[in-house]
């Protein structure tokens, strides 16, 4: 069995072109022995991809700190601390914006802090996860969107079967 104080591992780095780049890091042993436990807990994740995909969240949430990832049933995901998912609170500005088209930023905001629950500044730190990773974020919103349609399918079978 290896000294896991001196393990080491290769991770895949990001480089200026976008492609990966081999790098060797040196984790203290505490730190490796939690990492191979995480590891052994998500099957099919690989000490490399848990490494990678525990360093940019620690990243993310150094950039955004209002923000945390949680696993759940749509997946691992961005959320608000203490509050919702971030795709949700994009999604509810989307709504505001639909609604109230002659809205200003700051007024859309406020409704949808107020609707929501909460404080312009959690939905100003959604906002700014947003626009920094807008692509995760809309595949959230995406993937809500195509549940929700298929539920309403769904359930208008289910009536014109019965009848209504």
């Amino acid at each position: 069995m290896p000294d896991l104080t001196k393990a080491r591992i290769g991770l895949q780095l990001p480089t200026m072109q976008g492609m990966a780049a081999p790098s060797s890091v040196r984790f203290e042993g505490r730190v490796l022995e939690r990492l191979n436990a995480f590891v052994a807990s998500h099957p099919g994740m690989s000490l490399s991809g848990a490494s990678n995909r525990l360093v940019d969240e620690a990243l993310r949430v150094q950039e955004h700190p209002f923000i945390v990832f949680r696993d759940g049933p749509a997946g691992r995901r961005a959320r608000l601390i203490g509050g919702p998912d971030v795709w949700e609170v994009i999604g509810a500005i989307l709504s505001a914006r639909n609604a109230e088209p002659d809205l200003g930023a700051d007024e859309i905001v406020a409704l949808v802090a107020d609707t929501a629950g909460l404080v312009p500044q959690q939905v100003r730190a959604a906002l700014a996860y947003w626009a920094d990773y807008p692509a995760e974020v809309d595949e959230f919103l995406r993937r809500a969107r195509t549940e929700a349609d298929q539920a309403i399918i769904r359930w208008e079978r289910e009536h014109d079967l019965l009848g209504r």
